[in-house]
């Protein structure tokens, strides 16, 4: 696949994400009954908010290195800013797993919503379903982020330059994708 698109599809793989985030938060923040708050509630809703920023700091990052695989191609800047969209993509994995699907959180929800009355349980049915719809996009922009590497990993292997400097003059090496080319000035 060409780099320019791999880059493509992971930007647009978390722009999906970070829409089904944005749509949980409404469904937790703003649908939520208003009374008789409880702590699995702001527990949900900061979250659910860690990892929309999180995801905004990856997407920026995403930007920047999908202009840079364009040519001119800057792979260092590409290499550097998916450096950043893998740590921050992480944590979003990490948070997710850990505050949002893990089985204890997930039973401590569907246990809340079985005690209290009113509007709770259907809106815990609905925080659930929200959460269940944000999994596959993860995965999604998760596997197309590896793609990222991969592509640049190939690119940056397609071409070698190596200098030496010996008593006659300079001596350059060109490798494109296995093929060496001698230069002598």
């Amino acid at each position: 696949m060409a780099l320019e698109k791999t880059f493509r599809k992971f930007s647009t793989g978390v722009r999906r994400l970070l829409d089904r985030l944005e749509e949980l938060k409404v469904t937790v923040v703003e649908d939520r009954p208003s009374r008789n708050d409880a702590v699995i509630v702001d527990t949900l809703e900061y979250a659910v908010e860690d990892l929309l920023g999180w995801l905004r700091e990856t997407l920026q990052a995403a930007d920047k290195a999908e202009r840079a695989v364009v040519h001119p191609r800057e792979l260092n800047d590409a290499r550097r800013e998916l450096t950043r969209c893998q740590e921050q993509f992480h944590r979003v994995e990490q948070e997710f797993g850990t505050n949002l699907v893990s089985y204890e959180r997930v039973k401590n929800l569907t246990s809340f919503g079985k005690e209290r009355r009113g509007e709770w349980p259907s809106w815990v049915t609905s925080v659930k379903q929200g959460i269940d719809q944000c999994r596959q996009p993860l995965q999604d922009a998760g596997k197309a982020l590896a793609e990222c590497w991969q592509e640049l990993a190939e690119h940056a292997g397609i071409m070698t330059v190596s200098v030496q400097t010996t008593n006659i003059g300079q001596h350059i090496t060109e490798s494109v994708a296995g093929e060496k080319e001698t230069v002598h000035e």
